[in-house]
């Protein structure tokens, strides 16, 4: 890594680590570390507490960090068995004039606020945004009262996601067949 991005690196988590926002570094380093993030006011978020995961890349920033949230969100752009996180700005727009701050502070704020349907990575939350807002808004409290609570952040970690947490999904419904998951939601 450069001695550039290494700097960058080391400005941008201090940034964030003298922020109010909670930030646990991973095995002391500053390029990997989780981030309490919580639901914006006036959405059907609030409230909502997630843990997100944040790495950051030997080419920071000029290559954008890879995020994903740690416990269950139900949202049109948030892969909900991965965490992962479709959001142009951090994956194809990304611009070193941006820093960790703007994330958490701006970008998935408004992504959270403003949700687009149409570039989904689920198709349930989706397909139920644009045809049934409110039920979409009633899904949405009930993950937050399900998962999004301090103790489930707290519990929220990579290894365990892996293994416990297919059971548990196997009756929200298919990712392959989002057209199939949508149209059985019309009922």
């Amino acid at each position: 890594m450069s001695a550039p991005s290494k700097r960058r690196i080391e400005t941008d988590v201090m940034k964030l680590l003298m922020s109010d926002y909670e930030v646990n570094l991973v095995n002391d380093s500053m390029q990997e570390f989780y981030v309490r993030f919580y639901g914006p006011a006036e959405t059907p978020f609030a409230g909502g507490v997630w843990k997100i995961h944040v790495e950051l890349p030997d080419q920071y920033p000029f290559k954008s960090p890879s995020i994903g949230f740690m416990n269950k969100i139900f949202h049109p752009n948030i892969d909900e068995l991965s965490g992962s996180v479709c959001l142009d700005v951090i994956n194809q727009t990304w611009s070193p004039m941006f820093d960790m701050i703007n994330i958490f502070e701006v970008f998935l704020p408004q992504l959270l606020r403003y949700p687009n349907p149409n570039d989904p990575l689920n198709g349930e939350a989706a397909a139920l945004l644009m045809r049934h807002p409110k039920e979409y808004d009633a899904k949405v409290k009930e993950y937050v009262q399900r998962f999004a609570t301090k103790e489930a952040a707290d519990a929220a970690s990579g290894n365990d996601d892996e293994d416990g947490d297919d059971e548990e999904m196997s009756d929200v419904g298919s990712f392959s067949d989002d057209d199939d998951a949508a149209d059985s939601m019309d009922v």
